[in-house]
């Protein structure tokens, strides 16, 4: 009998099985493939090669929640244990996962892609995934809330960004980190940061394959004193990255509050360094005019935007303004100036092709594109409160100590006088009475009084406040609508 080759026939179906396999890989990718983003130069572009510049929101007050947003005092974590207190487990679960249900919904990515935009910034806190006494265990259910935010964004053609926004141990010292303290003391302890690599090791691995994720913004606003650990950990979490997903971009903010690139000694391939734009006449002041002592007008916001995008420019890398965005007073005079200092961010942008993110999309009325109506239970349960906590100054974004002076004035004054040299990182001796006394201690003796204004609610009633956060139960800014369109200049 002849003997047959079969070396032949070995070749073709290792070609065809190779061939397959490739295809699969496509097809895990989705049908959207050519949507993948990456980096090309300066620019973010499609597997077409088509620049895409990325438009969007941050979705504050959801899988991360924070005072002014939401309407509480102090941080997260604090109110959530005395809110936990108040209500009992049952009805505690109850009023968080109605919130999380309705807080995005369909017709909010319908609105936003009627915009023209692109992108939605999705804030995350660890404690969505895990629990202190449990660490690196992931909990169940812990994605549904994400997977549903991406899910109905990639429906309307909406990138989005998943950003880890509180980190255990708190890589700032503020609020916005979930932070009860002053201390950000992620840096300082190595399970903490052993602990996020394994989060963004399990995030990557459940989104890998996701095309209209646009990338992973890996730490929001990290702010180590020293400025000696950022970027080795950074790299750290690059690698642990890259070896479960090759292909996302990876969205890195400089230290100091996404300002400070001066420790970044590599340029890495497939990276966005992003910086925070906030510009000082968008919180008061002429504009333009003097404030603080200097002149301010659209020329110098525009070289504090250069100044910290350096390192971008300086390595012809992609540029994206993860934050910016005045905040308003619902004086009309105070507010037009506040939209200038808008529009004149918004060109200068244009003009250097930089993709952005406005902060914010909801609140309760400061900052956002979208605010509470104010006929919703939940306004009609808080109202008072909010107004007695702006009273107070204890929210370190919108408020002032104009009703306290009384109180604030002699402790400035003592500090002045007895402690001359006390600078603290990251932002001086006044921020930092502010943040202990008014927006830690003040706040905090705020807590319990928030919490009461549930106490024997029944299970429909704290449903329907949750439901106050739909999308119809909110009042959009038109002006900032136009502003953010184009359609005024």
């Amino acid at each position: 009998m002849k003997k047959l080759n079969y070396f032949p026939i070995i070749i073709l179906l290792t070609v065809f099985l190779f061939s397959a396999c490739s295809e699969t890989e496509k097809n895990k990718k989705g049908s959207a493939g050519e949507n993948w983003l990456k980096v090309a130069g300066n620019q973010i572009v499609n597997q077409k090669g088509d620049t895409v510049c990325l438009r969007g929101f941050g979705l504050g007050g959801m899988l991360h929640m924070e005072n002014f947003i939401n309407g509480y005092p102090a941080n997260e974590e604090t109110m959530r244990e005395e809110l936990l207190k108040v209500l009992g487990e049952k009805k505690y679960n109850l009023y968080f996962e109605n919130v999380l249900k309705n807080y995005f919904t369909e017709p909010d990515a319908e609105y936003i892609h009627s915009l023209g935009l692109n992108l939605v910034r999705i804030p995350i806190n660890y404690h969505l995934f895990e629990d202190d006494m449990n660490p690196r265990v992931i909990k169940k259910g812990a994605f549904e809330y994400l997977d549903n935010v991406i899910e109905l964004c990639a429906k309307y053609k909406i990138y989005t960004i998943i950003d880890l926004h509180a980190l255990p141990g708190f890589q700032n010292q503020h609020w916005h980190s979930d932070n009860p303290t002053h201390r950000a003391l992620f840096w300082k302890h190595k399970d903490f940061q052993d602990r996020v690599l394994h989060l963004w090791e399990v995030i990557a691995e459940r989104y890998k394959n996701q095309p209209w994720v646009a990338g992973y913004d890996l730490i929001n606003e990290p702010a180590d004193p020293t400025g000696e650990n950022v970027f080795p950990y950074f790299k750290r979490l690059r690698d642990a990255i890259r070896k479960i997903d090759p292909d996302h971009i990876l969205f890195i903010e400089g230290n100091t509050y996404a300002k400070d690139f001066s420790m970044f000694t590599e340029v890495w391939d497939n990276v966005v360094y992003a910086n925070h734009d906030y510009a000082t006449p968008g919180f008061g002041g002429p504009y333009p005019g003097i404030s603080r002592g200097k002149y301010i007008n659209k020329d110098t916001i525009e070289q504090d935007f250069l100044k910290k995008s350096t390192f971008m420019f300086k390595h012809n890398v992609p540029i994206w303004v993860g934050e910016f965005g005045p905040i308003y007073t619902g004086n009309p005079e105070e507010d037009e100036m506040r939209y200038q200092v808008l529009k004149d961010q918004l060109a200068y942008y244009s003009k250097y092709e930089v993709s952005w993110c406005i902060w914010l999309y909801k609140d309760m009325g400061l900052h956002a594109i979208m605010h509470q109506k104010e006929n919703t239970p939940y306004m009609k349960l808080v109202s008072s409160f909010l107004s007695r906590k702006d009273s107070l100054g204890t929210d370190a974004w919108g408020s002032t100590d104009k009703n306290i002076r009384q109180v604030m004035t002699p402790i400035e004054e003592m500090f002045k006088k007895e402690f001359a040299g006390y600078n603290p990182y990251p932002s001086g001796q006044q921020r930092q009475i502010n943040l202990l006394f008014r927006q830690i201690l003040m706040a905090e003796a705020l807590v319990p009084e928030y919490c009461n204004l549930f106490k024997d609610l029944s299970e429909e009633q704290l449903i329907a406040l949750a439901q106050s956060f739909r999308y119809e139960n909110y009042v959009k800014r038109d002006r900032l609508e136009n502003i953010l369109t184009g359609r005024e200049k």
